[in-house]
This record gives structure tokens, C-alpha cells and sequence, in this order.
């Protein structure tokens, strides 16, 4: 299928109308409640940690950026994930996260496209690098202190096997004018919910683990690293190692935790 004409999304985003912004409000908040509603009451779902993203949510200075990441399981992820944040979060749309999503499955119809930039999703191409307009404009948002949410294993991981993480969420830390609060998250059950083999529909009353881990400042990190005179190649690089390594220890005590609460076999 040939892919539906995205160039107009980014400028559109730039610059929404009111109109825009209305049709928005509704999309985000309508999808946000609908995942509360699948992810707390339909399922059973254990969340660890939920203070560190109210916190960061409520009391973070409005010129402090947001960065959250994630593993990525199942398609449903974003906006599953975002089930677990309390009301006052979800019913006030422009506080809620930017996000990153494929070009080649979210927007390859006219209706697609819009519904997922009325969500705050942007087309990211695969294969294109780090400097394409995804990326620009996400460090453009985090320079005015908004939320972003990247799925760094840049696909949905089926096999659930190690993947290197892109180094886009690297440039996007290291090129923010503010180093941003970034805040990792590992969740379980998700390709429960939707599962990644056919039929596509959503299936109720699976187990689901959700873990928020510890907030990291990038601050010293990123001045560290200008201050060494690091190259653009080896910021990105060393950055997006360390989050690797943090969402691999978030991975291990999630799953641990999931197996406790539901008394699952290891």
C-alpha cells in the first residue's frame, strides 16, 4: 500500500488553528479515558510507582522537558500505558505526551493520519536517521518543556529478545535546550491485551504489570559530555547506552514483580 502524503502533519503541528486544537482536546481525552477503562477495570492491572510520573506531571518546572521511555510489545503500548495516570492527568490533554509513531502503519491513510496527529502522535520514518523532521520537531517541544514519550527499540519487539536501542532518543536528550527529566518504564502483559498474531482485538481480564522507574536528571551527563568536547556520534551513543543498561535493570524487576503479585512460574 502506498503511503498516504504526511509532509502537511509536522507544519500543521507547528501551528494548530483553535479548530485543531478542539478536535484534539476530544481525540486525546475520549482515547485517554477508553485506556483507563481497559487498562484498570477490564484487566488486572498491578502499577508500581505511579507517584514518580504524578510528581513529575504536577510539580516539575514548566521549562523542565519530560522524557519517557519505554519497551514496546504490543501495538496497543501507546496509549495502553497511559491508563495508569489518574484522571486529572488524562482530562488535560495539553500536558499530556508527544509521541512518536511509524509512518508506515499509522499513517498511510487520510483518516489514520489524522486521528493519530489529533492524538499527539508524529510520523517517524524508519531507516530515515536521526535528522529527519520527527526528530527535529520533538527537540523543538522539548525545548518549551513539554512530555515526550519514545519507544526507543524503534519496533514493536515480538520475540521480546534484546534489541539495541536507535540512537534518536539519544540526540533528542543531548540537542534539548534544557536537559530533560527522563523517566523509564517497563510494563508486562501488554501483547496480552493485544496480541501481536491475529485476530487484532482487544481481550480482557490478562494480567498486566506496569513499572515507573526512578527519574534520571541528564543534566550532569550531557554538560559532561559537551564539556569533553564529545562528537555528536558519541553523545548520542553514550546516552542511549546508559538508558539501555537502566531499562534492562527496570526490565529484570518488573518482571520479577509481575511473577510475584500473579504467582506466575519463572
Amino acid at each position: 500500500m502506498m503511503s498516504y502524503n504526511i509532509k502537511w502533519i509536522i507544519p500543521t503541528l507547528r501551528a494548530p488553528s483553535s479548530l485543531w486544537k478542539w478536535a484534539s482536546t476530544i481525540t486525546m481525552v475520549a482515547v485517554g479515558l477508553f485506556s483507563k477503562i481497559l487498562i484498570k477495570l477490564l484487566n488486572k492491572s498491578k502499577i508500581h510507582n505511579r507517584h514518580i510520573i504524578s510528581n513529575l506531571l504536577e510539580k516539575r518546572d514548566k521549562s523542565r522537558p519530560l522524557v519517557t521511555v519505554s519497551n514496546h510489545h504490543s501495538c496497543f503500548d501507546d496509549p495502553g500505558i497511559w491508563g495508569t495516570l489518574g484522571l486529572k492527568h488524562l482530562l488535560r490533554p495539553s500536558k499530556m505526551r508527544w509521541s512518536l509513531a511509524a509512518h508506515d502503519i499509522c499513517f498511510t491513510r487520510a483518516q489514520h493520519s489524522y486521528f493519530f496527529s489529533l492524538g499527539k502522535c508524529v510520523p517517524v520514518v524508519r531507516g530515515a536517521g536521526v535528522y529527519q523532521d520527527a526528530v527535529d520537531f520533538m527537540i523543538e517541544k522539548l525545548g518549551k518543556g513539554d512530555w515526550v514519550h519514545i519507544f526507543p527499540e524503534g519496533k514493536v519487539n515480538m520475540t521480546k529478545e534484546y534489541i539495541r536501542l536507535k540512537w534518536g532518543v539519544g540526540r533528542m536528550i543531548f540537542e534539548s535546550p534544557i536537559p530533560p527529566i527522563v523517566v523509564p518504564i517497563w510494563h508486562v502483559g501488554m501483547d496480552d491485551v493485544l496480541p501481536n498474531e491475529p485476530p487484532y482485538v482487544l481481550r480482557l481480564w490478562k494480567n498486566l504489570t506496569f513499572n515507573y522507574g526512578e527519574p534520571i536528571d541528564t543534566t550532569d551527563m550531557v554538560r559532561a559530555l559537551k564539556a569533553q568536547n564529545a562528537s555528536d556520534e558519541e553523545a548520542r551513543k553514550h546516552i542511549t547506552d546508559f538508558l539501555q543498561e537502566r531499562l534492562q535493570e527496570l526490565k529484570i524487576e518488573t518482571e520479577a514483580l509481575h511473577a510475584q503479585h500473579f504467582k506466575l512460574k519463572s
